[in-house]
């Protein structure tokens, strides 16, 4: 053990405050104090090593057991590390949008071994280089690579985007006239469907959504999503946020987050639509309850893909909804009750 003591050890040691590492060859952690704090112009009393991964204080035996190249490092008397949540609090006391911040961030990633950690500041990174502030294709071109040309700002193709998902949910319930045998019901449901489709084209497919310029929008101004926990939660547990109009990538993530029908669109609306039509006609139908369910934040969640359950939901329609003559009803009755209560 102790012919192990006259060998130099090669190791990378930094400061606390610093991130810039320097290669330091050393025989015994009394040599490479001496050294580091010259190199690093610290004082050296009370000066003190530890793991960079860990914060593991790296005592005179420990050091011989340490592999070349282990990453170090020098503390002053009173100081702390906990391994790379101390680099990152470095970080995030520095102005959010300053260069140096992000060429800081840029520098850790490029010199860190660790799988885990590289993660934690690739996201970190993400996050500070965004540049949601931006809204046309000639201030952030990277933003729309991939993206058609007649798209000239993101909120345009961000409307676009949820436009499409409410079209999608449109050709579903077309759809369904193929599994209808008899031509009366497949008739009215015809016409529903067609109403349907032109509430859905006079409220401009609801694009509104994911456009951070509208009153309507799921998102801040700023253009932060936040997801809205499973079906059957009030709140995302997890607290995901994503910024699609931050950069590219949020953008093709942001592709991968859903808007959820609370009641079920394929197990249970559509499913009612039709039950509804084996003895009714059309007009007989609350299209404002059906079409609420199907396209609107009435029963749709943003939600994270991870907060997306597939099973089923086990949610049902409201029966006292489904009928107009029903819920015009239901409705005079409700507003009769208030009547009374304000003359009370």
């Amino acid at each position: 053990m102790f012919g192990l003591f006259g060998k130099n050890k090669p190791v990378k040691i930094r400061s606390r405050n610093e991130n810039k590492k320097y290669g330091v060859a050393a025989k015994d952690v009394k040599e490479l104090l001496k050294k580091g704090c010259k190199l690093l112009q610290l004082p050296s009393p009370g000066a003190h090593i530890c793991l960079y991964s860990d914060g593991t204080t790296v005592t005179e035996e420990f050091f011989q057991t340490l592999p070349d190249h282990t990453e170090l490092v020098l503390l002053c008397r009173d100081q702390t590390w906990s391994g790379v949540v101390c680099d990152i609090g470095q970080l995030l006391k520095t102005d959010r949008y300053a260069d140096g911040l992000i060429e800081a961030a840029r520098g850790l990633l490029s010199d860190e071994k660790s799988p885990q950690r590289r993660k934690i500041l690739t996201d970190l990174l993400l996050n500070l280089e965004d540049r949601s502030e931006l809204e046309s294709r000639e201030e952030h071109e990277e933003w729309f690579k991939g993206v058609d040309a007649r798209f000239k700002t993101k909120s345009a193709y961000m409307k676009f985007n949820c436009e499409g998902r409410m079209r999608g949910y449109m050709k579903e319930v077309h759809g369904a006239t193929k599994t209808i045998q008899k031509a009366k019901v497949r008739e009215e449901f015809l016409k529903t469907s067609k109403s349907l489709s032109e509430m859905l084209k006079t409220a401009k497919n609801n694009g509104c959504y994911f456009d951070r310029t509208e009153k309507e929008r799921l998102c801040t101004r700023e253009g932060w999503f936040t997801c809205q926990g499973s079906y059957e939660q009030k709140v995302c547990q997890s607290l995901h946020s994503i910024n699609p109009y931050g950069s590219r990538e949020s953008r093709i993530v942001f592709s991968t987050w859903n808007l959820d029908h609370r009641i079920e669109k394929k197990r249970t609306i559509i499913p009612a639509l039709l039950e509804a039509l084996q003895n009714h006609k059309s007009s007989d139908i609350n299209l404002n309850y059906f079409y609420g369910l199907l396209f609107t934040r009435e029963n749709l969640k943003l939600v994270h893909i991870v907060c997306h359950k597939k099973g089923a939901h086990n949610l049902l329609c409201d029966a006292k909804e489904i009928f107009r003559e029903a819920s015009d009803t239901n409705k005079a009755k409700q507003n009769v009750k208030e009547k009374k209560r304000r003359l009370v």
